[in-house]
């Protein structure tokens, strides 16, 4: 069994402001899993983020942010400082994680269980920068992974989280 057979609802981690994010709470919906970053140039898909939460989320999604500072320290603030930023600055609503480390031999088992899915292009490993996107099936399983460019509103990202809420 590969790291992608894996139903990733069933991975323990925190939700930002203390306490479980409680996983197995989105098996049967539609989940986008997108590592997050409050000063990365790539910040504005917070922007489209929260405008797929808006338009799905009464169908069975949601967009679950999970911050990480790997990147060049692009999100160096606490917990307080990561929310404040992201409901005051892009209006998030959308669930968000403890800060995590994505790649290395920190790596949060949620990552491991993702890292292994390729995108369209072939890559899979190592997450490559802030804003790299999975979406996870009904069942908990990844269908899809989206390069950190791929904007969040782009007809890939949409058309596949429309099929899984079919």
């Amino acid at each position: 069994m590969t790291t992608t057979d894996h139903n990733v609802l069933d991975v323990e981690i925190g939700a930002l402001t203390g306490g479980s994010a409680n996983l197995p709470q989105y098996a049967g919906k539609a989940v986008l899993i997108v590592n997050v970053a409050s000063k990365c140039g790539l910040t504005p898909q917070y922007t489209g983020l929260e405008k797929l939460q808006e338009r799905y989320a009464a169908q069975g999604f949601t967009v679950l942010g999970v911050p990480c500072n790997q990147f060049l320290g692009q999100e160096p603030g606490s917990a307080e400082e990561i929310a404040e930023f992201c409901s005051a600055t892009y209006g998030v609503t959308f669930p968000l994680t403890e800060k995590v480390e994505v790649n290395g031999e920190g790596r949060h088992p949620l990552y491991e269980r993702l890292v292994g899915f390729p995108d369209a292009e072939g890559h899979s490993g190592d997450i490559r920068w802030n804003f790299e996107k999975f979406l996870i099936g009904r069942d908990g399983r990844v269908v899809a992974r989206f390069s950190p460019q791929t904007e969040p509103e782009s007809a890939e990202v949409v058309s596949a989280i429309e099929a899984q809420l079919g």
